[in-house]
């Protein structure tokens, strides 16, 4: 079974219809995926959607997303902590990306995404493994 951590990016591009949101919908329709987000990714998404539509849009898109088979990361263990915080530290990069990619690492998972950006030096450095949806 194929393991995938989604990142605000790939949940986005999904809810935009923006290129490579085919990729993630086919992870979410793939019955042997094992799909994971973390709350605060899903935050991300909350956040995207309440600035540009307000907060009724992006409750109803929340609860959207909830109904998908994707399992909504809520804590954050001791491994994943301290792993986001060694991410973050080497990377400069936001808390919510670190979160991301220390469940991809711990989990053994392919972090799905699209931010290039943030990610193409950590894939160079770091053993984690990408799905890019673009």
């Amino acid at each position: 079974m194929r393991r995938y951590i989604l990142d605000a990016c790939s949940m986005i591009a999904v809810l935009k219809h923006e290129p490579g949101a085919h990729i993630v919908v086919d992870i979410i329709q793939d019955v042997e995926a094992d799909i994971a987000m973390h709350k605060l990714n899903l935050l991300e998404v909350y956040y995207d959607v309440y600035r540009r539509h307000g907060q009724e849009t992006a409750d109803s898109v929340i609860q959207e997303v909830r109904r998908n088979p994707i399992e909504i990361i809520s804590e954050i263990t001791d491994e994943v902590f301290a792993e986001a915080g060694r991410l973050k530290a080497a990377y400069k990069i936001s808390l919510a990306d670190s979160i991301a990619l220390a469940e991809a690492s711990v989990l053994h998972a392919s972090l799905a995404t699209s931010d290039h950006h943030e990610f193409d030096p950590i894939e160079q450095a770091e053993s984690i493994e990408f799905l890019w949806i673009r």
